[in-house]
């Protein structure tokens, strides 16, 4: 089969270089030029663990995976085309932005030669793929097309890994034909007995949404958990591992933190509420969820304010949304560090990789290329991200540099009595 993947972002990408890892002849198409340019010298725009060694073998090698600002070009042949443009929230309102998604029907429409199947692997409202079909239809005779929507689960720092080992695949399909080409295409994970779930098309899109909005409900939950715990001293830790023991609940997504962020979580809680508001539907969970991780960054700031005077230097370790990224949308660490900036404080930052993206977002911040530089003269340490490059630091060394011996575990990746020996106040979360 040859695979069309309109989109080179985050899902787009990595889809398409583990499509070529199966052995499938891929084209990934983007409008930006230049874009595409990098990509075919092996280029990848961002930061993901495996990435690089993927689309080295794949373009030299294998001579699987190739790059194109041409859709009409890219879609002589193609048996199935991926849509993976972004679905961002608009500014004004919290529903997903499918301005990208309608452009792209259309000029897949424009291309369509023979029989072949439109996926929608974006995250898109309930609706969406219909409308898509509606808007081909338009100008191909439904003959020579379905369409299927076909949810990505991929999570940033471990993509590969999920792609190549996932927990299920959903496959939401109109009739049976497009649903065994869809079987066919990801016969490899079936080898493996990865389980392929049948839907509607309409099951399979909210199915993206109510994973996303469920596991944030677990971080809303257990970060409320945290706060009790700190009200009345008990330990947020011990209270996850001993809930995350039943497996009705598992331990997964039950560490209390600064709240959720990054580029899925935020924006598809807004649209599934969004959704269900257009629809008279009240997810009043949802909601409660979304509006309790708003405040969550305003009163880990508060905490570190009543602590640490104004116009003092703070260190803040980590600045993507997660490990083994170097995303920073709605990144809780850029948050803090602008907010308590705002108030008077000095920040001083490292990251391992997203340095340069932070400075784009912020350029009143002051930037180092080691943790021990950027805890020189600081009054307060906030670990930000849980970056394994912070697991083992020299706290004793790091002790000559700080004027004081301050550190806001906001991840709880550190044993506090340690630190206590050694001098350090120890601000952990939940406990």
């Amino acid at each position: 089969m040859k695979l069309v993947l309109i989109g080179t972002g985050y899902v787009g990408l990595v889809t398409g270089a583990c499509f070529a890892e199966f052995g499938y002849q891929t084209v990934c198409v983007d409008k930006d030029k230049s874009k595409v340019k990098n990509l075919n010298l092996g280029k990848c725009p961002f930061y993901e663990p495996g990435m690089d060694d993927l689309l080295s073998k794949h373009l030299n090698n294998t001579k699987l995976l190739s790059f194109s600002s041409s859709l009409s070009d890219s879609m002589k042949n193609a048996d199935v085309v991926f849509i993976t443009v972004g679905t961002p929230s608009r500014r004004l309102e919290d529903d997903a932005d499918l301005s990208y998604v309608w452009s792209v029907a259309d000029e897949i429409s424009q291309n369509i030669e023979k029989y072949c199947l439109v996926v929608t692997k974006s995250t898109v409202p309930v609706g969406t793929s219909k409308e898509i079909k509606k808007i081909i239809a338009k100008k191909i005779s439904q003959d020579k097309f379905d369409v299927v929507s076909n949810p990505e689960f991929l999570r940033e720092g471990s993509a590969i890994n999920d792609f190549m080992r996932p927990d299920r695949i959903i496959i939401g399909a109109e009739n049976k034909k497009s649903e065994d080409i869809m079987r066919e295409l990801y016969r490899p994970l079936y080898l493996r007995e990865t389980p392929l779930v049948s839907t509607s098309i309409e099951s399979s899109e909210i199915i993206k949404y109510a994973s996303n909005s469920f596991l944030a409900t677990k971080i809303g939950f257990i970060n409320e958990v945290a706060d009790l715990c700190e009200a009345v001293g008990a330990n947020v830790q011990e209270v996850s591992k001993a809930m995350g023991i039943d497996k009705r609940i598992g331990s997964k997504f039950l560490n209390a933190g600064p709240g959720f962020g990054g580029s899925c979580f935020p924006k598809d809680v807004k649209a599934f509420i969004s959704t269900a508001n257009k629809l008279n539907v009240d997810l009043s969970i949802i909601n409660s969820v979304h509006s309790s991780n708003k405040k969550r960054i305003n009163r880990i700031a508060n905490k570190i304010i009543e602590n640490v005077d104004k116009k003092s230097t703070l260190t803040i370790l980590g600045l993507s949304f997660k490990p083994n990224t170097d995303d920073i949308r709605d990144s809780t660490s850029i948050k803090l560090a602008t907010l308590l900036n705002d108030k008077g404080y000095i920040i001083n930052c490292f990251d391992p990789v997203a340095m340069n993206n932070a400075k784009i977002e912020n350029n009143n911040l002051n930037y180092f290329d080691t943790p021990y530089k950027a805890c020189f003269n600081s009054d307060a340490i906030i670990i930000g991200t849980e970056w394994n490059e912070f697991r083992a630091l020299n706290f004793s060394e790091i002790s000559k540099l700080v004027k004081k011996k301050k550190i806001f575990d906001l991840r709880n990746i550190y044993n506090s009595i340690e630190l206590e020996k050694i001098g350090y106040e120890y601000y952990g979360t939940g406990k």
